[in-house]
């Protein structure tokens, strides 16, 4: 009878040790965890080094990316505007052969011809007008911001941060750049030169948007309306429609 008692008076002493332990001063603590694995999914996260976990090394994974592609042919849910769908269908122009080797463009379908050539007479889908212009010029900007200033600089003249630590060169300034559109596209959708691959990183749509914002910087009164709703730029006016 002795022994039952202290049994469950082991027990309960156990039991309150371990939920006065589990209890911190702090408000935002969750607490000691006593089974992680049982909420926390140990499932791959994205841009974490897998090759380095609590300390021990891997040396097969150190080093890989774990932020992968979709997988191929795989379209994303764009909703059932059609117009909008369509802009998002996948690109339908290939990467050179040589991409695969020079910008990492594995398991592509590959060209064997001039593609970014090609591309010289790709117009941009988004067209502007007096209602969505501005719009649309603040979220290029917005993108650009994030995703092509540490290169191409705030005013797109290439001297942005990276090329002023002196880490990248030969980043060409936009303000007279020959390229059209479509091949503004290419360029960022593949890469060029010494810039890789952001078609994993920005959708279609988003590119598209890129080019109106580098377009304002290369015209400032490119997307700019008259009262008439008339496009005003007459030196890059390719993609507006006025309305």
């Amino acid at each position: 009878m002795k022994k039952l008692v202290y049994i469950a008076f082991s027990g309960t002493f156990l039991s309150m040790s371990l939920l006065l332990n589990s209890c911190v001063s702090d408000a935002d603590s969750p607490g000691l965890e006593y089974a992680p694995d049982m909420y926390r999914t140990p499932g791959i996260e994205t841009y974490v080094d897998y090759g380095e976990v609590r300390g021990v090394q891997d040396k097969r994974w150190k080093g890989r990316l774990s932020a992968m592609t979709p997988p191929r042919n795989t379209i994303p849910y764009y909703g059932t505007d059609s117009s909008e769908v369509m802009l998002m269908l996948p690109y339908f122009r290939k990467p050179n052969v040589a991409f695969k080797q020079t910008h990492g463009l594995y398991g592509w379908d590959y060209s064997t011809a001039d593609e970014y050539t090609l591309a010289v007479g790709d117009k941009n889908p988004i067209q502007l007008n007096a209602f969505n212009a501005d719009l649309v010029i603040n979220k290029g900007k917005e993108l650009f911001t994030a995703m092509c200033q540490h290169c191409h600089g705030e005013k797109g003249d290439g001297n942005g941060p990276m090329v002023a630590s002196g880490a990248y060169s030969g980043v060409p300034n936009y303000v007279g750049l020959a390229a059209t559109e479509g091949q503004m596209f290419y360029s960022i959708y593949y890469g060029k030169g010494a810039m890789g691959s952001h078609g994993s990183i920005l959708n279609k749509k988003e590119i598209w948007t890129i080019i109106h914002y580098i377009r304002r910087m290369q015209d400032a009164n490119y997307g700019k309306f008259d009262a008439n709703g008339m496009a005003i730029s007459t030196v890059v006016s390719d993609t507006t429609n006025a309305k």
